[in-house]
Parts: C-alpha cells; structure tokens; sequence
C-alpha cells in the first residue's frame, strides 16, 4: 500500500494593506518577489471587505501594513487580512507593523483608563497572528503584550549611520527630548563614538496631549551639534520646542533625529520655523507632498524590514541584525 510522500517546501508570501503600498513595494523588491495580488475596498457605511486573488493555503504569510491615518481603519484592514489568510490556511501568518498604532496608550496614567497597545496586540492574537514585527517600539515592554514571538526592529543603525557620515566632523552631542528616553540617546551615544549626553526637562499636563509645558536642558550642549534623538514626531511640539531650548543654550546647531515620522496638523509649520538644521526620518509610514520640505531627509526601512522577514522565513536570527 503506498502512502502519499510529499516533501515540505516553504512558500514565502508577502501581502500588503493599502496605507503605504511604496514601503511594501520596496521590501518585495529587496526579498526579489512579487507582492500577492488582493482586493480591498468599503462598503457604503464604512465596512471593509479584502480577499486574496491566489491560493495561500500552507505559505508562510507575512501581512505588511502601517498604522497611518485614519489609524482605526488601517488596523481593521490588517486584522481583516490575518483572518482572511487563517481562514484560508496559511501555515504561519506575521503581521508586519513598521509603525504600531495606540503605542502611547501603553500602560494608565489614571483610573478607568484603558491600555490599548495591549488590546491591540491581544486583536492580533485572536485574528491569527502568530508573530509581529515591528519597528522602535514608544517602549519595549509592549514586546510583552503578545502572546507570541515578537521581532523588535531598531532603525538607530540607519539613523546614526546617516548622522556619523554627514556630522561625523563635528563636535556632537546626543539630546533626548525627555528624561524617559536617555536610555536610547545612550545607544546613539554608543553608536556616534561615545559623545556627550543631555536631555531636556519638561513638565507635561496629562489633560492636554501633544502638549509639554516647559523646557529646560540638562547637561553641557554649549558649542556642539545637538542630535535630538525620538521614536517619534506628531505634532513636533516637544521636539521643536527642545530644538529651539538648545539653540538658546549655546548650542551650534541642531538635528533632529527620528523613526516614525507621523506629522500631524501643525508640524510641518513647526518644523520649518524652529532651529534644527535638518529633520531626519525613515519611511515606516507614508507621507504627502505637503508633508515634505527642504531639510527633511527620509531613509528606506525596507532593507531592515526585508532582512528580518528572510531571517524569519528562513529560521534565522533577527537578533543578528543588530549585532
């Protein structure tokens, strides 16, 4: 009696939601394939229906889509397409988040407060998922959240890399916006060769977000290009305003330095009227025209995001990324 011997191939799937199909281009691109082909639209009262133009049954799926705005209807569309891929059999599915919405929302400031970068990761969990990467997490405990495996992408490499080359000659010093970031403005630190550290205090009213009170620096910055460091620039309040402190300080110049670069309502108008020499971003979520200016400078994630998904795919290290 003969049985069926089959031998076990991996298929490498990518997929893509509609918020930023360039970045999902040019990861394809750097893996060599081809994006699947899909279909997405909203009914008329707002409800989105996606499906998948080919077989997925067995492949190991990976679901890129960035959290933009509207924020709300870009996470349901990447929860509609986990689901899809598990209710179509896909062997192992990844959601690919460059940018991880409701990030800030990550613990309660007060009570009959929710913690809503745990209800999200808990949603990906039950569409599916069975693994997320993502990229400069607003804090690393959200790693935590899931229940699962959890590939944490640091885009500092590419970030400091593109300062070293550029500001290498000149005598830098790294600032972090607040206190509670100075343990990534000590990697930069690290990374630029062990240059000077400062930050900037501030008070923040829990009432009125995007909005710090008061700016004061911390640590020697006079005479120095100050690289202010974040993970992310909304509406560039606080990190125009610690430009702008630094300056004053006797600082020679300024720039800002950070991964997502969300920009709403006043930032870019802020940006262009504050003292940093040059505002340095990577490309994990899209950006209009309008959103762009003279001194804005954006780095590809896709090499870094691209890389992980072939360790991932292949049974690889993404540790060794960073090493």
């Amino acid at each position: 009696m003969s049985g069926i011997h089959r031998t076990p191939e991996k298929n490498l799937m990518v997929f893509t939601g509609r918020t930023h199909p360039a970045l999902a281009d040019a990861v394809a691109a750097e893996l060599g394939i081809d994006l699947v082909p899909s279909s997405a639209y909203e009914f008329a009262n707002g409800e989105i229906y996606v499906r998948y133009e080919e077989s997925v049954r067995g492949c190991d799926a990976f679901v890129l889509q960035s959290h933009s705005t509207p924020i709300n209807e870009a996470i349901m569309e990447q929860l509609l397409m986990v689901d899809a891929l598990k209710r179509a059999s896909a062997k192992r599915i990844t959601a690919v988040l460059p940018f991880y919405g409701y990030a800030r929302q990550d613990k309660k400031h007060r009570g009959r407060e929710p913690i809503s970068a745990r209800l999200m990761a808990d949603l990906f969990k039950t569409a599916g998922a069975d693994r997320l990467i993502t990229v400069d997490l607003h804090t690393d405990q959200i790693q935590g959240f899931f229940d699962g495996p959890v590939d944490h992408l640091m885009a500092r490499r590419i970030l400091a890399t593109y300062v070293q080359e550029k500001y290498g000659d000149r005598e830098l010093a790294v600032v972090s916006p607040d206190a509670g970031r100075i343990k990534v403005a000590e990697q930069w630190s690290r990374h630029l060769g062990g240059v000077p550290l400062a930050f900037i205090h501030k008070t923040r009213n829990i009432d009125r977000p995007n909005e710090s009170v008061a700016n004061r620096v911390v640590g020697e910055v006079e005479g120095r290009w100050c690289v202010l460091v974040d993970d992310m620039i909304d509406t560039a309040g606080t990190i125009t305003k610690a430009a702008d402190a630094l300056m004053e300080d006797g600082a020679a110049g300024v720039i800002i330095a950070a991964t997502h670069a969300i920009f709403s309502g006043p930032a870019v108008e802020r940006m262009q009227a504050c003292a940093a020499e040059e505002v340095i971003v990577t490309d994990t979520l899209p950006l209009l025209d309008e959103q762009k200016f003279d001194d804005l400078t954006i780095l590809s994630i896709a090499p870094l995001v691209s890389r992980a998904i072939r360790e991932v795919f292949e049974d690889g290290s993404v540790t060794s990324l960073f090493n």
